[in-house]
């Protein structure tokens, strides 16, 4: 661990840093997953869900910046080539055939939901450890994904 301007103690900053790790793993292979469905999307609701996905993305993008950006002032490193994350992800491969439109919202839907899995198990680590900034950095990131998971799953129902 390098030096932090963090008051956590090395051993509390080294577990956070592996947890924001894995999340970063989680948030890149998301991220790589959203594009793809961007790219590949048709069916008649193109035109409101090919921006849609594109927002996510934009979205994620930023959020994986913050999560290694914590990582690395906490005295750690970030890990993100496209190998590392293929092995570090806890998400399922996505089936690039997939061209419809809403089965493209069911599959992110559910990618989604495992990535929030991963965020939840990682604040309850942050609040454990008493690392309220990272806990907030969670905590914002849950906030906006839940809501684009229901926004998806909105558009399953009948």
């Amino acid at each position: 661990m390098y030096r932090s301007p963090s008051p956590l103690p090395e051993k509390t900053r080294a577990s956070v840093v592996e947890s924001l790790n894995a999340r970063l793993a989680d948030g890149l292979d998301l991220h790589s997953q959203i594009k793809v469905a961007h790219w590949n999307i048709k069916g008649p609701q193109f035109a409101a869900l090919h921006p849609l996905f594109e927002t996510f993305a934009v979205s994620l993008a930023n959020h994986n910046d913050s999560i290694a950006e914590r990582a690395v002032t906490l005295g750690g490193k970030a890990y993100g080539t496209t190998r590392h994350v293929g092995k570090a992800s806890r998400l399922p491969e996505y089936p690039q055939e997939t061209t419809k439109d809403l089965e493209h919202v069911k599959l992110l839907a559910e990618r989604i939901e495992v990535y929030l899995d991963g965020l939840r198990e990682s604040r309850k680590l942050f609040v454990e450890v008493d690392d309220a900034d990272s806990e907030d950095l969670a905590t914002g990131i849950i906030v906006e994904f839940e809501k684009h998971a229901w926004f998806l799953r909105a558009s399953l129902e009948s």
